[in-house]
């Protein structure tokens, strides 16, 4: 019994010593102070502390994916978070990067269900026969809309998806509109003081700042013809994913869309071991993370694991492999 026991010991004891690493000491560069990169950041810091206490994510707020690639682009940050359609303009060399960056590896997606809505006044919707985005070139309607600021990957995905029905800056400005540049908030003030009649994001469904044109504007959701999800999907390698019905006041059928997803990514010189480590540590606490905000409580091992326009680092590959979540 004692020769038993003894034999326990010593294994348990083998075993704790056979997973013990390193500490990881890391800085994420993420997005605009108390945005949702900035509380994944939060999350991913507390995934790891709880496999070691010693181990810190430290967050570095910067202007968002396209400045976090250009940052692991020069190996001046050892994370960032950027979005999935970024990553592919970033591997194709295409604006605003000189060329092709080709060192970045993922870590793991941490979201995929931000879809693009189009809202357009419901008046203006009415009087001028507009129920698809594909109606608006043909429609004649002056119509002013809202796009996100130059930098912000949503505004390159809704100016392509335009430009494929037929809306471009020229076009609108012989009906009379115009685009309009201006952030998620900005945009829901400008419909609400009547200075917009359409607002275009990628953005999670109910976000805060849409739940605010919704609830003080009349406003109909438009649908997305298949054929610009798809050719959107080829170009930007995003998603597609359904906006139920009844999601917003006057939106009474499902509308599909293209969706925008989320990556953390490092580069090729993390080694190994401190890559298996973060990916075990977000696999294993993964609670950690989906409590950061309602909105993430969709996020799973699976997901983590799930391919991308990235290749995975092999450290990360080995703890989703280990995990049995790829073969």
């Amino acid at each position: 019994m004692r020769l038993f026991k003894l034999a326990a010991v010593v294994g348990l004891a083998f075993t704790s010593s056979a997973a013990v690493a390193d500490p990881v000491n890391l800085t994420l560069s993420g997005g605009n102070p108390g945005g949702l990169w900035s509380l994944l950041g939060a999350g991913i810091d507390r995934s790891v502390k709880s496999d070691d206490g010693n181990s810190v994510v430290t967050y570095q707020a910067t202007g968002g994916g396209f400045a976090n690639i250009g940052l692991l682009g020069g190996n001046r940050t050892d994370l960032g978070l950027l979005h999935d359609a970024e990553a592919q303009i970033a591997l194709q060399g295409g604006e605003p990067f000189q060329g092709p960056i080709e060192n970045m590896r993922a870590i793991g997606y941490m979201y995929n269900w931000a879809p693009m809505h189009f809202f357009l006044d419901q008046d203006m919707a009415e009087e001028y026969g507009i129920e698809s985005i594909a109606d608006i070139a043909e429609s004649g309607a002056p119509i002013r809309i809202g796009i996100n600021r130059s930098g912000n990957i949503t505004s390159n995905v809704a100016l392509s998806m335009l430009e494929q029905v037929g809306v471009t800056e020229e076009s609108l400005a012989d009906m009379g509109g115009q685009f309009v540049r201006a952030g998620a908030n900005e945009q829901a003030d400008l419909i609400q003081d009547g200075r917009l009649d359409m607002i275009t994001n990628g953005i999670f469904i109910n976000h805060s700042s849409f739940r605010s044109v919704d609830e003080n504007n009349d406003v109909v959701l438009l649908s997305v013809p298949s054929e610009v999800i798809a050719a959107t999907s080829e170009e930007f390698s995003t998603g597609t994913m359904t906006i139920p019905a009844d999601s917003y006041s006057n939106q009474d059928a499902d509308i599909d869309s293209v969706a925008l997803g989320a990556l953390l990514v490092a580069t090729e010189s993390m080694d190994d071991e401190t890559a298996y480590s973060l990916a075990q540590s977000l696999v294993n606490n993964i609670d950690e993370v989906r409590a950061v905000h309602s909105s993430m409580a969709q996020l799973s091992p699976e997901l983590l694991a799930t391919p991308s326009v990235l290749e995975f680092h092999p450290g990360a590959a080995r703890a989703y492999e280990e995990a049995g979540l790829i073969n």
